[in-house]
């Protein structure tokens, strides 16, 4: 098993070294600069990814579920958009972007945000742990900076290197539709598989910076993260931790950040 792996990493890293890889987003304060392997175009991981999110919000609304006005919506739509107007600090590109928010409304402990800007929110997620809207925006952010870093292209080029995945030159089908072989795929890579902890941990940075240049209290990346570990402590785990661990290396990690976006934080807040 160890050589596997250490043959299947030695792999990536030659194939790294030969496409001449690059960082997805600009470093920003916090300093993010890890090289990524890209070699999935990324034009087909965002058909893939709203190929799933058209799916998700249809079967939300043919069950009812999904909201589309009220208070909870418009309280997230308004911490999207202040995140939203931050992210060309780590790409200028994301003016393209066709920004999307879904809130559902279900017993949903769970937030994401697919290549491409679409966001979704549960509202089990905002009431259960009674977020604030720092604690929000620290989630929301944390999300966001996901589909800035397009973790989830990095994941699908990964397995399509060591040849975990075969089928992805082809993103659709003749009918202009995605086959269902493809779309389990691309909600697998893209949604259900776990994060690594350096993709965790660039994604806390990045959206602990998001935050405080929107003008939300980056300390609530502390509190929202202790909501998050209490809640998986029962019988039932949150989901939105299922794929993203929660300890204390971590609360720590961004306790200790604080001091890097204290200042980004007071200056948005003069303003």
């Amino acid at each position: 098993m160890r050589k596997t792996v250490q043959a299947r990493f030695g792999l990536i890293a030659v194939l790294a070294a030969l496409a001449g890889c690059a960082s997805s987003t600009l470093p920003g304060t916090v300093g993010v600069t890890r090289s990524q392997f890209m070699i999935v175009p990324a034009a087909e991981v965002d058909a893939m990814a709203l190929s799933g999110f058209s799916s998700q919000n249809q079967k939300a609304r043919a069950a009812g579920r999904l909201v589309n006005s009220g208070a909870e919506y418009d309280r997230l739509d308004r911490i999207a958009k202040r995140l939203q107007a931050q992210v060309p600090v780590f790409r200028a590109d994301t003016a393209e972007w066709k920004w999307e928010l879904a809130l559902i409304d279900a017993p949903v402990l769970n937030a994401t945000c697919a290549p491409g800007g679409k966001i979704t929110f549960y509202t089990g997620l905002v009431r259960k742990l009674k977020l604030t809207d720092d604690e929000i925006a620290m989630v929301m952010g944390h999300e966001i900076a996901h589909a800035l870093r397009e973790h989830g292209r990095e994941r699908m080029s990964e397995a399509k290197a060591t040849g975990t995945v075969t089928t992805l030159a082809k993103v659709l089908a003749p009918d202009k539709a995605l086959t269902v072989d493809l779309a389990n795929k691309a909600s697998y890579y893209l949604f259900s598989l776990p994060n690594s902890r350096e993709h965790e941990s660039e994604a806390d940075t990045i959206g602990l910076e998001l935050g405080a240049r929107a003008g939300y209290d980056p300390r609530a990346a502390v509190s929202v993260w202790e909501k998050m570990a209490a809640a998986s402590s029962g019988s039932s785990p949150a989901e939105f931790l299922s794929t993203h661990p929660s300890n204390q290396t971590r609360i720590a990690s961004l306790t200790s950040m604080q001091v890097r976006v204290a200042p980004l934080y007071a200056a948005a807040k003069q303003k």
